[in-house]
């Protein structure tokens, strides 16, 4: 059975395929058209699907999209509009902003709904010219495409790909982001094949739409610079932390409420985008991360007291926040937590296609089993769990255990590239020994290897790599890319070698793959890795599996033989206000427009100011 999951509702447009239970494919929108975040979230962008990660997943698995049974897409258009529905028309002024909608309702809904409504015909005939010999041969004009088309409910599709991924063979699952259809919060608990809805919180309560106006009001791009509020926020005390709370109140059943505040009266004037920082915003940014902290323990405590599990599964886009997971695992609510590397909208494409995978291979003797009784699910004194939220699953056969699932370039194909641009380059006989020589003279380097990542973090296949022992080198990463100078970086190092650098290790299996949580840095090491640790000495530790990146875990050990610290600082490939490079091409402009000193691309290592002669 072959599913094609789709994201393309509000940002990270992306695509997503499941074969049989297991992802061989998943790719983000932007890293092909060069636009981040692939559009903004408006609702006349809506129309656009991301066609160019759909043909590269088909293409990935050498398929066109007339082979595939399934499409999912991770929006459900009739939750979303609700009573209105079955309406034949919906109803749109010129000018939407001049007419006042109740609650929280925008005037834009209507077309954001119809462009959702038209996917299906938007996918069979939309493809641009050049992608439409993949794309264009599922429509036969008698009997439409060959595929079944599904919506899917957005938050259960951040649910579906964090149960459906993690190591868990049974778990809670909790996601949290701006907000799907109508929820801002999901609950739910995994086991026995089976997946029971524990609650959700609705609008207008979203944590992450918090977090999103206090990013604007902090003079960053809301729905885009959040992580960048978490980085500020330890630079800051959290002198605002009372005056928030006051206006988040979390209940006893797993809701929460926002209620209304003037972010000017309780803290002034919003910063002007670019103004120097002030100490009052470093504390409203330290007072908004408490708060989100403290929050999400409260509804994690009820969640294990409801599910009775001891894992939790996440995503959702505010389970990108590191520095909130990494308070969650020490608070030891859960035994581990696992969260989903493409936990932002990007994720639910995956999410679709593992939902709508495990629904429809499942046996169908099993469907019309009795549901779990209630006493199965939840504790004592909990709400009943109705019957038509428990959903029967074909059985799990894989795990993520790692992010690389996008495209691949071989080295002929490389070499083609840079013979045709008529660039100097040379083989590398040995790429980690010769690469960590380089590194070791505090070179930055480029590093275009393999299969690129799904999600927001560059993991060591489309990565910016540096040496973390002098002072400076966070300077000169934040100065190459153009990056705010609060700025933190990740230290990389094999999985092996964390309990030796950074505490604590043992928890989450002492694995720490996706740089999703934020780990100390041993007093005694701090010294040795200065760029590599932010102001409080902790850091977003990725560990490196010799199995799943072998290239990557050899150079670290490489570097760590040369330099006595098998640590390297691995950034995203890119600079501010650009996607993640995800082709060739687009690293060799990346290159040549920025101050790297050498690229590595595939077994290849490309310099700047040398002749043909010099590097043959």
């Amino acid at each position: 059975m072959i599913t094609l999951g789709l994201n393309a509702a509000f940002h990270d447009s992306a695509a997503a395929l499941v074969i049989d239970g297991t992802p061989v494919a998943a790719a983000e929108e932007e890293r092909f058209t060069r636009i981040k975040h692939a559009k903004r979230p408006v609702p006349f962008s809506t129309w656009e699907l991301p066609y160019h990660a759909i043909d590269s997943c088909l293409r990935q698995a050498d398929l066109t999209l007339a082979q595939v049974d399934h499409v999912a897409y991770s929006f459900d258009p009739g939750e979303f509009l609700g009573e209105r529905a079955g309406t034949a028309a919906l109803w749109l002024p010129l000018e939407p902003a001049a007419h006042a909608v109740a609650g929280w309702d925008s005037p834009w809904d209507p077309l954001f709904a119809a462009y959702v409504i038209n996917a299906p015909r938007q996918l069979v005939d939309g493809a641009p010219q050049h992608l439409r010999p993949r794309l264009g041969g599922s429509l036969d004009k008698a009997r439409g495409p060959s595929y079944r088309w599904h919506f899917v409910k957005h938050h259960l599709c951040h649910q579906a790909s964090a149960f459906l991924a993690a190591p868990f063979a049974r778990c809670a699952v909790m996601t949290l982001d701006g907000r799907g259809e109508r929820a801002t919060t999901t609950y739910g608990v995994y086991r026995d094949d089976r997946y029971v809805a524990l609650g959700e919180v609705v609008m207008p309560d979203s944590l992450g739409l918090l977090y999103e106006r206090i990013t604007a009001h902090l003079g960053f791009l809301h729905s885009s610079d959040e992580y960048k509020v978490m980085a500020l926020a330890a630079l800051g005390t959290p002198s605002f932390a009372g005056a928030l709370r006051e206006h988040v109140r979390v209940h006893d059943d797993g809701q929460y409420r926002i209620l209304p505040f003037d972010l000017q009266v309780l803290f002034g004037p919003p910063r002007r985008p670019g103004a120097p920082l002030t100490q009052r915003d470093l504390n409203l940014a330290a007072s908004l991360q408490n708060v989100l902290e403290q929050t999400v323990l409260q509804l994690a405590v009820w969640l294990r007291e409801t599910s009775g599990e001891s894992s939790l599964a996440m995503a959702g886009g505010v389970a990108l926040n590191c520095v909130m997971n990494s308070r969650l695992r020490d608070a030891g609510v859960f035994d581990a937590v696992w969260v989903q590397p493409a936990a932002g909208d990007a994720g639910t494409a995956l999410g679709a296609a593992l939902w709508t995978d495990a629904r429809e291979r499942r046996d169908p003797a099993l469907v019309e089993a009795p549901a779990l009784a209630a006493a199965r699910v939840t504790k004592a004194g909990a709400a009943r769990v109705a019957p038509d939220i428990v959903h029967t699953l074909a059985p799990r056969h894989w795990q993520m255990d790692h992010a690389y699932l996008g495209p691949d370039y071989p080295d002929d194909e490389i070499e083609a590239l840079l013979r045709w641009a008529q660039l100097p380059y040379r083989r590398l006989a040995d790429v980690p020994g010769e690469v960590a020589q380089l590194l070791a003279q505090d070179r930055i380097i480029g590093w275009f290897q393999g299969h690129m990542e799904f999600g927001p973090r560059a993991l060591g296949a489309r990565s910016i790599l540096a040496s973390p022992i002098a002072p400076t080198m966070q300077a000169r990463l934040n100065e190459l890319k153009d990056r705010e100078d609060f700025r933190p970086v990740a230290p990389a190092l094999p999985e092996e070698a964390l309990a030796e650098w950074f505490t604590p290790a043992a928890a989450n299996g002492a694995r720490s793959p996706f740089m999703l949580f934020v780990y100390d840095t041993r007093p005694e090491k701090a010294a040795l890795i200065p760029s590599a640790c932010h102001a409080d000495l902790s850091a977003r530790v990725q560990t490196v599996d010799k199995r799943s990146n072998p290239r990557f875990h050899a150079l670290l050990e490489a570097f760590g033989r040369i330099a006595g610290v098998p640590v390297l600082i691995n950034t995203s490939f890119n600079v501010r206000g650009q996607p993640i490079v995800g082709t060739p091409r687009a690293a060799l402009e990346a290159f040549y427009t920025t101050p790297l000193d050498a690229l590595v691309i595939g077994s290849y290592l490309v310099t700047k100011n040398q002749t043909k002669e010099d590097m043959r």
